[in-house]
């Protein structure tokens, strides 16, 4: 029984795995779109997250099959509802990442995003959550921490891209719609940092039992 239980937590690990990967793929073709807004390439960001959606209800089965049918002992119940918490945030990046390809509907090929650390935002939130993931699966609490902590530099580019947008709206008041609509990118980027930040608190929660 207990073998069996183990082979399911393993591909929980391999599912969260390529969910995590998904999340990746859609916060990389979200920040395409911001450099080449094309119909298709928001169609792709669409159905990455339709696929993130997907992901998250099988993950959810398989956690739900983990819990009646296999009765886990107190850390293995820490880990299954920890899953359960990260898959939730995980649809919301995806959620996220979608809104970031619809905002490029609005957003005129100006070139004013070129201007920005938008871009950097993205890389950086990229990192975030794969080493969120990455510490669940390979039960590594410094690795959760790091995430934690490099939320500082989201945070700080951030700010950085609000003084840009102060900045061009001052020197190109008729770019002031584009740029307020950029401003809400860079703010969904800033949020997929926070649920990477929520991801690890989890992971800290499955192996601890305490969550921040």
């Amino acid at each position: 029984m207990r073998n069996r239980f183990e082979e399911q937590l393993e591909r929980l690990n391999v599912e969260l795995i390529r969910m995590g990967a998904l999340c990746e793929d859609a916060i990389s073709q979200a920040a395409k779109t911001l450099e080449t807004p094309t119909d298709e390439l928001r169609r792709i960001v669409y159905e990455t997250e339709r696929e993130i959606d997907r992901k998250e209800r099988d993950i959810e089965s398989l956690c739900m099959r983990l819990l009646l049918q296999q009765q886990p002992v107190a850390s293995d119940l820490r880990l299954i509802s920890s899953a359960l918490k990260m898959i939730s945030d995980m649809e919301r990046i995806g959620d996220q990442a979608s809104d970031i390809a619809e905002m490029t509907v609005h957003i005129r090929q100006s070139g004013v995003s070129s201007r920005l650390h938008i871009a950097e935002m993205a890389r950086a939130t990229v990192k975030m959550v794969t080493d969120s993931v990455d510490s669940f699966v390979r039960r590594d609490l410094d690795l959760a921490h790091a995430v934690e902590q490099y939320d500082d530099v989201v945070d700080a580019l951030f700010n950085r891209v609000k003084s840009e947008i102060i900045s061009l709206i001052a020197e190109k008041p008729e770019e002031g719609e584009t740029c307020i609509d950029l401003l809400m990118v860079a703010k969904y980027f800033e949020r997929i940092g926070d649920h990477a930040v929520n991801i690890s608190e989890w992971v800290e929660f499955s192996a601890t039992g305490q969550h921040v």
